[in-house]
């Protein structure tokens, strides 16, 4: 989650601080274990665990992560959207959610290929942050708007809409999915635009972009990274809204994802 953060406004992840609060009857190799997983998920990118805190939790545990990066230039905001502009986002959305279903489901017993199931497995438990992905978009003139997808496409792109002002319109027959999230949602009788809109957690990238650009920019990111970028609808001025249009052009209406502090 900290990772994708730094790597929302196109910076470098450096040093990560550690706050912890556990029951006194903690296993010390629980908490080995906990840091050996830090460890695994900060040393791709780099990040040295520096340093922290340590207390007592009369009931539970309490992990709090601090990641301090560096930008070298100026960071893209949410704020950043212009009217005019592509709005597009990175990999393949909805794995995570898929990943949760087959997990809550039983995962090989529900007849899907086991290939398939540890993908979204994978997904869902351990997202991989685009930390190189964001560097690289963020050094590109073209780049309007920056941020990561980690509460659902419906409710990040509102927050890009209310921060800059603007209005989107996204056609969901473009949204990016893996072959794998379509099996899923066929076998558990789902419908996988719900998860790629409102599931959340997926970790990748969204932007917006001068339109002329985003070609270009999807090339330039496929050769530096590996890593494809889709286009998915475009900006306008206007109220701070998304409109979701369907495959026949009608428009459709599409769940929030995440919302922080609601209940």
């Amino acid at each position: 989650m900290n990772l994708s953060d730094i790597a929302a406004m196109g910076g470098t992840p450096r040093w990560a601080l550690v706050a912890l609060a556990l029951p006194a009857a903690s296993r010390a190799e629980e908490i080995e274990a906990l840091y050996e997983g830090m460890r695994a998920a900060a040393a791709p990118h780099g990040v040295a665990i520096v340093g922290g805190d340590t207390s007592a939790s009369r009931d539970g545990v309490v992990i709090n992560v601090t990641l301090l990066g560096e930008h070298p230039g100026t960071p893209r905001l949410r704020s950043m959207a212009r009217p005019g502009d592509a709005i597009a986002v990175t990999g393949s959305l909805g794995r995570s959610a898929a990943g949760l279903a087959v997990l809550e489901r039983g995962a090989h017993s529900i007849g899907l290929d086991p290939a398939t199931v540890e993908q979204l497995a994978a997904a869902h438990r351990r997202p991989v942050p685009r930390v190189a992905e964001g560097r690289w978009l963020a050094a590109q003139s073209g780049v309007h708007a920056l941020m990561d997808c980690s509460d659902g496409l419906a409710t990040d792109l509102g927050h890009i809409c209310r921060e800059s002002a603007a209005s989107a319109r996204i056609g969901v027959a473009r949204l990016p999915m893996a072959a794998a999230v379509r099996d899923a949602a066929r076998v558990l009788g789902v419908d996988a635009t719900a998860w790629a809109t409102s599931g959340g957690e997926d970790y990748e990238l969204l932007l917006t972009c001068e339109a002329a650009a985003a070609a270009e920019l999807a090339n330039g990111l496929l050769r530096a990274t590996g890593t494809p970028l889709t286009v998915i609808g475009d900006v306008s001025a206007g109220s701070p809204d998304v409109t979701w249009i369907g495959e026949r052009g009608e428009r459709i209406q599409v769940s929030a994802g995440y919302e922080h502090f609601h209940g």
